[in-house]
C-alpha cells in the first residue's frame, strides 16, 4: 500500500513483541497501544530524514477483542460469530521520527452475511487465517463471499488506514 501511495519505503526487525495490553484498553485504544508498543520495540537510533510506521489491527465484537485464532476451531468460532452480524475492526498506527511521535487509529464496520459451517471450513482450510484478527482477510475469499457492507475505509480492514496515514504524513513533512 506505502508503494502505491509512491512513498519509499523499508522494512526493519524489530524485537518480538508480545501483543498483550492492560486490561481496561477497549477497541481503537487497544489498536493504537499495541502499534505505539510495537515502535518501541525498535530501539536503533532514527536518522534525521527516518520515519517508523508501525500499525496493529484487531476485531472487535460484542464488547470484546477478537484476535489471532489460536487454531482451526478457535478461527471457525471467530467466523461463527461474526457471521450475519456487525463487528468493527480498529487500526493503530504509530510514526516516530528522532523528534516526535504521534499515534492514531481508524475505525471500520464490517456487516458479514450469514455463513454456513461449511463456508467457514472451507475458508479456514484453504486459507489459514491463524496470522489475522477475528480469523479472516478482507482480501481474501472471505471478503468475497461473506462482506455484505463497510462502513469507513477498506484498507483499514486490510491492515492500514491509507487516506488516514497519508493525511498525518502530509501534516508531518508539511506538504
Amino acid at each position: 500500500m506505502l508503494k502505491e501511495l509512491g512513498i519509499p519505503f523499508r522494512v526493519v526487525e524489530t524485537e518480538h513483541t508480545e501483543e498483550t495490553y492492560p486490561e481496561y484498553l477497549t477497541e481503537g485504544e487497544i489498536a493504537r497501544y499495541l502499534a505505539e508498543h510495537k515502535s518501541d520495540a525498535y530501539t536503533k537510533p532514527l536518522e534525521t530524514n527516518q520515519l517508523l510506521l508501525t500499525a496493529d489491527t484487531i476485531v472487535w465484537h460484542g464488547g470484546k477483542e477478537l484476535g489471532k485464532p489460536a487454531g482451526r476451531e478457535e478461527a471457525i468460532g471467530m467466523l461463527t460469530v461474526l457471521s450475519g452480524d456487525t463487528h468493527q475492526v480498529y487500526t493503530g498506527v504509530c510514526l516516530r521520527s528522532n523528534r516526535q511521535r504521534t499515534s492514531f487509529f481508524a475505525v471500520t464496520d464490517v456487516t458479514f452475511s450469514k455463513l454456513s459451517r461449511r463456508e467457514m471450513e472451507h475458508y479456514v482450510d484453504r486459507y489459514r487465517p491463524f496470522d489475522k484478527a477475528g480469523a479472516y482477510g478482507i482480501q481474501e475469499w472471505i471478503g468475497y463471499i461473506a462482506v455484505q457492507k463497510i462502513v469507513g475505509s477498506y484498507f483499514n480492514v486490510m491492515g492500514l488506514p491509507v487516506q488516514k496515514l497519508y493525511s498525518e504524513l502530509k501534516k508531518i513533512i508539511g506538504k
